[in-house]
């Protein structure tokens, strides 16, 4: 089927990805904090026609830390930052589950993505998959999605052996700076592809 037919979807990770990662969880709109460039990357992609979908483990909901309240008006904030970038979040997924209630959508398992693939109706092998953790790693090579490795949030000054022994573990992982970074790339092979004449994409 001619790429043009089929639904552009990039998954993101949230906390490392598009905001600052707190080890006490975000629990409200104020503690959200984007990282810098971030949004607007998520802009770029929107204009290209790319749909993009958090899925985020926040296990702060399962230890009684954060209520869906305060979720939910963390998701209407960041959704208001992005706006005011001309970008949108078409949807977040997340694992409301602490790491001992044994579900099944917490990364590194694969239950969000599965959950986004049907609810998209798309082949994850050409979806792109963007997390800070090797978690999120996993997580894509379990789906069948692109594992791709952003240096920031918990990945922020990683030294190159450290980064190599993510990739090791999934070797299909491409590595890159932050979210702009990935964006630029992302849209720099989607221009190739168009260029190459009869290119089906993909």
């Amino acid at each position: 089927m001619p790429s043009h037919h089929a639904v552009k979807l990039v998954i993101l990770g949230r906390d490392g990805v598009l905001n600052a990662y707190r080890e006490d969880h975000v629990k409200a709109p104020e503690e959200w904090q984007p990282i810098p460039g971030a949004l607007e990357a998520v802009a770029r992609l929107n204009h290209a026609g790319w749909h993009t979908v958090v899925a985020t483990n926040q296990a702060g909901i399962g230890r009684g830390m954060i209520d869906m309240a305060s979720i939910n008006a963390v998701h209407a904030h960041m959704n208001r930052e992005l706006m005011a970038r001309g970008g949108r979040i078409d949807a977040v997924f997340f694992c409301p589950h602490a790491p001992e209630e044994q579900c099944d959508c917490r990364k590194p398992l694969p239950g969000m993505m599965l959950d986004i693939g049907r609810r998209y109706g798309v082949d994850l092998a050409h979806v792109p998959m963007v997390g800070d953790t090797l978690r999120d790693l996993q997580a894509a090579a379990a789906a069948g999605c692109e594992p791709h490795l952003v240096l920031t949030g918990r990945a922020e000054g990683l030294d190159a052996d450290a980064v190599a022994q993510r990739v090791a573990q999934v070797p299909a992982t491409q590595v890159h700076d932050d979210l702009p970074a990935f964006a630029e790339w992302l849209l720099r092979r989607g221009r190739a592809a168009q260029s190459m004449p009869g290119a089906l994409g993909g």
